[in-house]
């Protein structure tokens, strides 16, 4: 079922300011091109389908260009000119397309890997990618169920890891060890290691790792290259409902786009807007994700401020002065109106921004300091319905300048 949302725009500093996306401090823009199946396990295709419009978004943000595909054939005949960066998300090439790869890597392009990326049993069929360019062999064991982990920044001076402090807690995944210990290669820079306060780390006492030494991610200072080993959501296997998100690390997400940045050919990441709460002016409640919920779905209502992170949104420019509204505790999440519905009434809810013109609000301040919300999609305003009740859903409605719709960005 096709959900979209609205956006919306900040129109003085002390409202919820929107990111701009018309200035980077990149040297040139580049083509980030991402690769992809989608066709095994649904703790990876969940990571497909969060990623890619994930990525499309940092590249908008980030001044580069992101293109998702399915086709690995192109790795045949790709060049660096066509795509600075390839990105591996939820496998690896087979057949012709290896040699093709390996072509582009070592006629200067770039590459980020994700988990699955790496696994194998059998590196001797393909020793370029699994020794010599990534180094690790093969996979030996992996942690179980999917878990967050505390992660050691062994390399602080690296462009990748600029922003990254000594120690952080990633996102849930899944996490792999390896036959090679990548510290006795001397082309094997690691950048991050699991800390040992992670320990145990799984919750599966058959499937934990209780001690050792087991490196993240990593880059091979004879490529452009970097590897990531997250990249499994949590899943309700039996609903096919993930759990997790991959990007719900804000640590993390400096890490991936400092890494996209350093491979496309340097530069800093654009700043963000701060985080808001967005108070409504006739029940002085404020804007609220129900339960502090992460899942599509998840009803926005009203509820008594609490200053919880649940309470905190941001505006990111989309485009012609429209704006997603981006919820903290999971920023692939916005404000969307159900079924991309144009009625007074229909509900608000969290869905995973997809570009859609109901996930897309403008924001227009007025002399009294507050916001009205406008749907890109229906013209109508995000407003409390009657009453104060915790609980209620907000919805859209037509905008009548009334206190419902207005709400104090602060």
């Amino acid at each position: 079922m096709a959900r979209k949302l609205l956006a919306l725009l900040a129109m003085l500093a002390a409202t919820l300011v929107p990111v701009t996306t018309t200035s980077t401090a990149h040297a040139a823009p580049f083509k980030v091109l991402g690769f992809y199946s989608g066709t095994h396990d649904p703790a990876h295709i969940a990571f497909v389908k969060e990623a890619n419009p994930w990525l499309t978004r940092a590249g908008q943000e980030n001044g580069f260009t992101y293109e998702a595909t399915n086709d690995w054939n192109r790795l045949n005949t790709l060049t660096p000119a066509q795509a600075q960066v390839v990105v591996f998300l939820d496998n690896l090439p087979s057949g012709t397309q290896r040699a093709g790869f390996q072509r582009y890597v070592e006629a200067g392009g770039a590459w980020f890997g994700f988990h699955v990326s790496a696994f194998t049993q059998h590196a001797a069929e393909w020793n370029w990618y699994h020794n010599t360019f990534l180094g690790k062999g093969n996979f030996v064991n992996n942690t179980w169920e999917p878990t967050t982990a505390v992660l050691k920044v062994e390399t602080r001076t690296h462009p990748s890891t600029l922003r990254l402090p000594e120690r952080f807690t990633s996102s849930v995944s899944e996490w792999y060890s390896w036959s090679r210990d990548l510290r006795q290669n001397p082309d094997i820079q690691v950048l991050a290691s699991v800390d040992p306060s992670s320990f145990p780390l799984g919750t599966d006492p058959n499937q934990q790792w209780r001690s050792g030494y087991y490196p993240i991610m990593w880059t091979n200072k004879n490529f452009k290259m970097i590897y990531a080993n997250f990249g499994h959501n949590a899943m309700d296997y039996q609903n096919n409902i993930p759990k997790s998100s991959t990007f719900a690390s804000a640590t993390q997400n400096n890490f991936l786009i400092d890494s996209l940045l350093w491979l496309g050919g340097g530069g800093s990441p654009q700043p963000q807007p701060e985080w808001k709460t967005l108070v409504n002016k006739a029940n002085a409640k404020c804007v609220d994700a129900r339960a502090a919920g992460l899942a599509n779905g998840t009803v926005v209502q009203q509820y008594t401020c609490n200053s919880t992170t649940a309470q905190n949104f941001r505006a990111v420019a989309t485009s012609d002065g429209y704006s997603r509204i981006e919820y903290r505790n999971d920023a692939t999440k916005v404000l969307d109106v159900s079924n991309v519905s144009t009625s007074d009434g229909a509900g608000i809810h969290l869905w995973t921004y997809g570009g859609g013109s109901n996930q897309q609000w403008r924001v227009t301040t007025g002399a009294d300091g507050y916001s009205t919300l406008t749907a890109r999609h229906s013209g109508k305003c995000l407003s409390a319905p009657p009453g104060s009740t915790d609980g209620v859903q907000l919805v859209q409605a037509a905008c009548d300048g009334s206190a419902a719709q207005s709400f104090k960005l602060g």
